[in-house]
């Protein structure tokens, strides 16, 4: 089986989404996986994750739904395999930053769950007012005086970001943005949610390490 993302602009309708669904299952695809990334003026964005028996139908699949009235498709992209329950991912991210012991920990946890659950290309932790990159992860992440600048440009311009693959979010109290990049898809509606979501997790001060707990007893 061949797993394939797609992401359709459909008509925000009653049936519209099933009349995709009906077009994968014409060519012996199945949806195994349905995201609603934004709605409003009527249309709605959503990602499909379809399994096919043979990767050679994506093709035949894209006429298909091409065929549904009101629907294009944005993108699509495979994957090596099924992906996880996004609530589940979502936990073992918020649980991966909450266990971490120290900053530096914290903001690696941050960068890595980015990554993972955005389908991010690379995320960055960055502090522009110490012109430093925090923490970072992912593939060809920009160097810290490039990333610096573009945060500094992104906050004059109230965090839209001149570029559309790349999306910003506030850390709480200021304490740093958090910046990520795809280039297969912009962060839309509720990604965008998402992303303020993994920069708040920040809001908490990292929990002491036991053995600091130790030596604060009184004797």
């Amino acid at each position: 089986m061949a797993t394939f993302v797609l992401r359709v602009w459909l008509q925000d309708r009653p049936g519209a989404l099933g009349a995709v669904a009906t077009r994968v299952g014409a060519v012996r695809g199945d949806v195994i996986g349905i995201d609603i990334i934004d709605r409003g003026a009527g249309r709605a964005i959503d990602e499909l994750v379809v399994e096919l028996p043979d990767e050679g139908l994506v093709g035949l699949l894209l006429s298909e739904i091409g065929e549904v009235e009101g629907v294009d498709v944005e993108h699509v992209r495979p994957l090596d395999s099924p992906p996880g329950d996004p609530s589940v991912v979502a936990l073992e991210v918020a649980r991966g930053v909450h266990a971490a012991t120290c900053e530096a920990d914290r903001h690696r946890a941050l960068v890595d769950g980015a990554v993972r659950l955005l389908s991010c290309d690379w995320a960055a932790l960055v502090d522009p007012a110490a012109g430093e990159v925090l923490a970072a992860s992912g593939h060809e992440v920009p160097q810290p005086g490039w990333l610096c600048a573009f945060v500094l440009g992104a906050a004059a311009a109230d965090g839209a970001p001149d570029l559309p693959e790349l999306a910003v979010a506030e850390l709480p109290g200021g304490a740093g943005t958090l910046v990520v990049s795809r280039t297969h898809s912009p962060l839309r509606g509720r990604e965008q949610q998402v992303l303020q979501g993994l920069a708040d997790l920040l809001d908490d001060p990292a929990p002491a390490r036991p053995d600091a707990l130790d030596r604060a007893q009184p004797a």
